[in-house]
């Protein structure tokens, strides 16, 4: 691919995905410079890929890079715990959740990465010990409390606590391999 080419790949992309890229980035980053700083990043990488021509999905690796770009941000600024931006969602930080319910009616893209995620996660809550999904689900993809849940179950706390530990510990190994492949991909 010559040169020229290879600058006409990358500003149709910038044009086709820039705006939706940075309405992708903004919910889930404090503020626009974050959410500025990310997306030039995505288009950094883009451009000084060596194998441009041989992407199947452009569209699908943009979301990719830049999700990829969005959890790095969350780990420079946290921890290295998947859990703490995959799974938490009390400070409306980067959300599992919310990515999952996103309207991908008109974004293939979205709509793939979704539904690798969903079969993953689903597969990983079906290894669970029921207990321990029970818990999980309720609380994440429910909304219920911890304390709810204790309540419903005439459990105590600690023990419902510990068990959506256990489930998310789960969880993150099972899902720590997709985001691996996502991230080398």
């Amino acid at each position: 691919m010559s040169q020229e080419e290879k600058d006409n790949l990358i500003s149709q992309a910038v044009g086709n995905y820039g705006d939706r890229l940075m309405d992708f980035i903004k919910p889930k980053v404090n503020n626009e410079e974050d959410a500025e700083d990310i997306l030039q990043e995505v288009w950094y990488q883009f451009s000084n890929l060596t194998n441009i021509s041989q992407i199947v999905n452009v569209g699908s690796w943009l979301y990719r890079a830049t999700r990829n770009k969005i959890t790095d941000s969350y780990r420079k600024k946290k921890t290295a715990n998947l859990e703490d931006f995959v799974f938490e969602d009390e400070d409306d930080s980067f959300s599992l959740k919310d990515i999952l319910l996103l309207d991908n009616e008109k974004n293939p893209e979205l709509k793939f990465f979704q539904e690798e995620i969903w079969d993953a996660l689903l597969l990983a809550l079906g290894e669970l010990p029921e207990k321990q999904r029970y818990v999980f689900v309720q609380n994440e993809i429910e909304d219920k409390t911890l304390q709810q849940i204790a309540d419903e179950q005439n459990e105590k706390l600690k023990t419902i606590i510990s068990r959506k530990h256990y489930a998310v510990k789960h969880l993150r190994a099972k899902l720590g391999q997709l985001y691996d492949d996502l991230e080398n991909y």
